[in-house]
């Protein structure tokens, strides 16, 4: 980051409010299948990393939301488990919207092709296998 240079006044303050909405978001979409967590945090890491570097590094070096991070930036994507449970969580809230609460047929068509297009990011996205980290790491 020491290469970059940290804006002043009013544009830091912007990146930081941005940075820490980011944060708050991605935390929610951790349980909400229609906030996507890696890229709030990707914009978070980038807001942070232009406008204070503690900011930044306290989210990087965060036990639960570093990794998403780091593996996202080292090409390592997603956990198996992880693009699952997203990707299942996703089509049963997806489906009950449809079933109660849309009024129209096209709004349920509409939910469809968001949720079909999320699932076809998220099965492209490489697939991280923790456990064979793990064994890499001890060798």
């Amino acid at each position: 980051m020491s290469d970059t240079v940290t804006p002043k006044g009013p544009v830091r303050i912007l990146l930081l409010v941005a940075g820490t909405l980011s944060v708050a978001l991605a935390v929610l979409g951790i349980f909400l299948p229609l906030l996507p967590t890696t890229p709030l945090l990707l914009l978070a890491a980038w807001c942070y990393a232009r406008s204070s570097e503690r900011f930044y590094r306290r989210l990087l070096a965060n036990r639960w939301l570093g990794p998403y991070i780091r593996n996202y930036r080292e090409g390592r994507g997603m956990t198996e488990k992880a693009k699952a449970s997203s990707i299942g969580l996703l089509w049963v809230v997806m489906l009950m919207t449809i079933g109660i609460v849309t009024p129209v047929w096209w709004m349920g068509m509409i939910l469809i092709g968001i949720a079909t297009g999320i699932s076809i990011f998220l099965l492209r996205l490489p697939t991280y296998r923790e456990d064979v980290a793990d064994d890499q790491m001890e060798r």
